[in-house]
């Protein structure tokens, strides 16, 4: 996904109306209810210039001829300022709170399909963006998305105050009102330059907000890396660099709003005096009522407003649809998972899994998997050995439907993992990798993950995992928040509580990415030796006896555990059978289970 937007720079402001009408068509009701707050307000606005008209030839003028005024005209205007004010406010509120609740619902409902579609998504797609990339998308992108309906409202009111301030100027004087209508054009082309120079930048600051954010996270997640190479100050300078950049760029983009904006108010007030000097002249020949020439020199003081009110619109544009595009990116993104209707076995017997010929690559990359084919059957372990880069976490990721072969098929008790229903396959089988992901939680809260279980299944599945000991230490036991990414334990002890979140869900069948590599061998024995006689012994299963294994391995002693040994080289099976018959007869085999054990002599 790029970052550049490649659409001409002339397409901003009909794409940006385009989304407008994607949040009306939405939330039309509350948009509705917005307009008609705007509306009202510009009514009322308009309706000011009328009551200062009025006031201005019914009393200031005879008040300032008779040297006198009368107590109910004066209570008369009183009264007409005020409820004009009331009514207008009663239009500011429904305005700002129909916005509000607008643009707040619309960034909620993307929000929540952008995270809807990171998890429709399979791992493969993730693979090809960047953490922090994907993080503006759910967070700043959305909000520029949206940031127009800000202002929308308030556009949409005053384009009525407009039209009824226009009709207003021209029912009180054809003359003065078309020499005040003189002034619309120029803030027409003043609008129109503005964002000419200004959109190009607003759309670089967007993408380099993204970029900025990218970085941090990079940055953040590979702290051990900085820290531990000295790297510091080579990362502080990449964030500097680009900070300065978006820094740069939104002062440019200040630079000209500085000036547009002086430039938008004074034009109004060049109106405003040509309105005058004409109308001295009329008022002196008796064209024209004083009240009329305060009537339209007020008009056209407030007209401006709703001609500065579509320029922020505007000036929303280039960053809206920007965002808007990048997040359109992420929903239309394809590849999802697709499932079918096909419900798993509800037997306390374990799975029997069947990987028939499947291969694999990423997106313009090798080859991982070609033509692996083998059987788990019900109760058994079968341990995947090979060396690195031979397929096999690639072969784990499959297993666990986190992505799905090109070529071939895997098959749960005969049913291809691809016609089951969403979720059926997460409850039969269950993954532990290599990384242990600990979330800033108690560790109950780490191992149930909202699953009803009993703090008595809980320790259970601790003590298979050979957790039990450490969680007792712990100052709360259950209830002890580890922090986050569990900060407070060592790797083995997070592995171990990794496995211990898959043994409470029972599964029928367990997948280990070389689940133990953190623990010392001692451990690694025991937590196998209890896996194998709780799911023999029916301790795992409520009563089965057939849980089944699959176990990334690379020590000879855990090795020695299976029933099965799956010999993967170069993305292939090279060959298949037990520990002790594959160190017989395959020698690259003994040769690789062999260099865990003892110490190449150079």
């Amino acid at each position: 996904m790029s970052d550049e937007d490649p659409t001409p720079q002339r397409a901003t402001t009909t794409d940006g109306f385009k989304v407008l009408g994607v949040a009306i068509r939405r939330e039309w009701a509350v948009f509705t209810l917005s307009a008609l707050g705007s509306a009202l307000f510009g009514a009322l606005t308009v309706a000011d210039a009328w009551v200062l008209g009025w006031s201005t030839d019914h009393v200031l003028v005879p008040a300032l001829r008779d040297g006198e005024i009368g107590a109910g005209w004066l209570w008369a205007v009183v009264g007409l300022f005020v409820g004009v004010a009331i009514l207008r406010a009663v239009g500011v509120v429904a305005r700002r709170l129909g916005a509000g609740v607008m643009q707040y619902r619309m960034q909620a409902h993307s929000r929540r399909a952008v995270t809807r579609q990171y998890l429709a998504l399979p791992l493969a797609w993730h693979h090809r963006h960047p953490t922090g990339q994907l993080l503006s998308n759910a967070n700043s992108d959305v909000e520029a998305s949206w940031a127009p309906i800000a202002p929308l409202p308030m556009a949409v009111g005053t384009l009525a105050m407009m039209v009824i301030a226009i009709g207003q100027m021209f029912w009180t004087d054809v003359v003065l009102a078309s020499v005040a209508i003189l002034v619309f054009p120029a803030v027409v082309v003043a609008n129109l330059v503005f964002q000419h120079f200004s959109s190009p930048l607003m759309t670089r600051a967007q993408q380099l907000r993204a970029e900025l954010s990218g970085i941090a996270h990079e940055s953040f997640d590979g702290a051990l890396v900085v820290k531990t190479l000295g790297r510091e100050p080579e990362e502080t300078t990449r964030f500097r660099d680009k900070a300065q950049e978006l820094r740069d760029v939104n002062i440019r983009a200040g630079r000209i709003r500085a000036a547009f904006d002086p430039i938008l108010a004074s034009l109004p007030n060049v109106g405003v005096l040509a309105v005058l000097a004409v109308g001295v002249g009329r008022v002196s020949s008796g064209a024209a009522a004083p009240g009329d020439v305060v009537q339209i020199a007020f008009l056209l003081t407030i007209v401006a407003f709703p001609i500065r009110s579509f320029g922020w619109l505007l000036g929303e544009f280039p960053r809206s649809v920007v965002g808007y595009r990048r997040v359109q990116r992420v929903l239309n993104a394809t590849g999802r998972l697709t499932y079918g209707k096909a419900r798993t076995s509800r037997e306390t017997t374990g799975a029997r899994l069947r990987v028939d010929g499947i291969s694999y690559a990423y997106a313009d990359g090798p080859t991982l998997l070609d033509g692996v084919d083998f059987e788990v059957e019900p109760g058994r372990t079968v341990a995947i050995v090979g060396e690195t880069a031979s397929g096999k976490s690639t072969l784990t990721m499959l297993l666990a439907r986190l992505v799905d072969p090109e070529k071939g098929r895997i098959t749960l008790d005969g049913t291809d993992l691809r016609d089951l229903d969403a979720g059926e396959w997460a409850r039969v089988a269950a993954l532990v990798p290599q990384t242990a992901f600990v979330f800033d939680d108690s560790v109950r809260g780490n191992v149930t993950l909202g699953a009803d279980v009993t703090d008595d299944e809980v320790w259970s599945a601790l003590k298979a995992a050979q957790a039990d000991g450490f969680v007792t230490a712990l100052p709360n036991g259950l209830d002890t928040t580890l922090g986050e990414r569990g900060a407070s334990l060592s790797g083995g002890q997070r592995q171990r509580l990794a496995l211990a979140r898959a043994l409470v869900r029972r599964p029928r069948l367990l997948i280990l990415d070389d689940a133990t590599s953190a623990v010392d061998p001692e451990v690694e024995q025991r937590i196998l030796a209890a896996l194998r006689s709780s799911a023999s012994s029916g301790e795992l299963r409520d009563g089965a006896n057939d849980t089944s294994l699959v176990v990334v391995a690379y020590r000879k002693a855990t090795i020695a555990l299976a029933d099965e040994v799956v010999h993967l080289e170069g993305g292939r099976v090279l060959d298949r059978g037990t520990h002790t018959e594959l160190l017989a007869r395959d020698e690259s085999y003994a040769r690789l289970v062999n260099a865990y054990e003892t110490p190449e002599v150079v």
